[in-house]
């Protein structure tokens, strides 16, 4: 049975999944929902850059519930929690990569009562948080005994995330040391990545000292760096690392980080990627311990990520496969640990 799905709002996340929902066999976009007036009208797949589908997009919120779709892919830069709590009261089942990978129990409670008359699922997935810290991990760690420690670490040029003012005005690149240490990035962050924390926990079977053990270290520029908000000034803030870490009597037991730098030149501490370049990492210490390197949702140049980045891509991915997975799953939220393995799609020239 083909899946009725809107894709709400487009942009980097929003315009790839409209990409996959087009070759995705079990999918049919029906709509699209837009914040912008100047794209109200227009059709989603020129606003994806892939065919028209003859779906218009709209910002109009109840005339997109009337069409009673199986499932909502919701992707704008902040979640609005009332209207997915619409969604859901109204029995339409909810993909995301902005939030709920794994609630607190007293909001998944809510939750899982609103959803328990309507059959609504709420699944929240994405990449990092979400497959690289959640997922992989886990799988990895199906092969160890006496584990001690799981890391997901990611390593990325910051040049070719697509979000100019997301860079500038939230992640403080460009800003002077004392502004950024005063940046609620840590926190909106850490809101996600303490979710993964303790899901990896739970999974284990480990209780965690309460709150996260945090650090936020900063580079700043030894000399004018370009970069997509402008050049950088002598002294401003030109890379930062992010680490939140549960810990058990103090130890450090699941540590999730990102290392996010304006290049490699230029660095004031001398930060670089090392040999292996952008990456993902995802490190399991136990009996036996094991570490992957996850090369390929890195783009290959600043332009090219600009125009279109594998790791936007592969979020996005992993949120239009999941949808099948989460229709057809029982009521409430529902992590990586509640469903199924969630795989993808034949490309459709392959397919018979």
């Amino acid at each position: 049975m083909t899946l009725r799905v809107v894709q709400w709002a487009t942009g980097g996340v929003g315009r790839a999944a409209i990409a996959g929902i087009a070759e995705h066999s079990d999918l049919e976009l029906v709509g699209c929902w837009v914040h912008s007036a100047d794209k109200v009208g227009v059709d989603a797949g020129t606003l994806a850059g892939v065919d028209p589908f003859g779906v218009k997009a709209t910002d109009d919120v109840d005339a997109l519930m009337a069409l009673r779709p199986d499932c909502v892919l919701y992707s704008p830069i902040f979640a609005d929690d009332g209207l997915v709590r619409r969604f859901l009261a109204a029995g339409i089942n909810v993909v995301t990569p902005v939030g709920w990978i794994n609630p607190s129990p007293e909001e998944r409670a809510e939750l899982d009562a609103l959803c328990a008359p309507t059959g609504a699922t709420l699944h929240g997935t994405g990449i990092h948080p979400g497959g690289v810290t959640e997922l992989l991990p886990l799988v990895l760690s199906s092969l160890s005994g006496s584990i001690t420690h799981v890391r997901s670490e990611e390593f990325s040029d910051i040049r070719t995330y697509n979000a100019p003012d997301v860079i500038r005005d939230w992640m403080l690149f460009g800003a002077t040391p004392d502004a950024a240490r005063s940046s609620i990035m840590l926190d909106v962050l850490g809101a996600g990545f303490g979710q993964s924390i303790r899901l990896i926990a739970d999974a284990l079977g480990v209780e965690l000292d309460g709150g996260l053990r945090t650090s936020h270290e900063l580079a700043v520029a030894a000399e004018p760096i370009d970069s997509p908000i402008g050049p950088i000034a002598s002294g401003l803030v030109a890379a930062q690392r992010f680490t939140w870490q549960g810990t058990v009597d103090g130890e450090p037991v699941v540590t999730a980080a990102v290392n996010w730098f304006m290049g490699e030149e230029h660095l004031d501490p001398g930060w670089t990627f090392g040999p292996e370049g952008e990456r993902f990492e995802v490190e399991v210490t136990g009996d036996p311990g094991c570490s992957a390197t996850f090369h390929g949702w890195h783009p290959p140049s600043i332009e090219a990520g600009l125009a279109r980045n594998p790791g936007i891509v592969a979020t996005a991915q992993h949120c239009v496969n999941s949808v099948p997975v989460v229709c057809a799953a029982d009521p409430g939220v529902r992590t990586f640990v509640d469903l199924p393995i969630v795989n993808g799609r034949i490309a459709p020239h392959l397919r018979r």
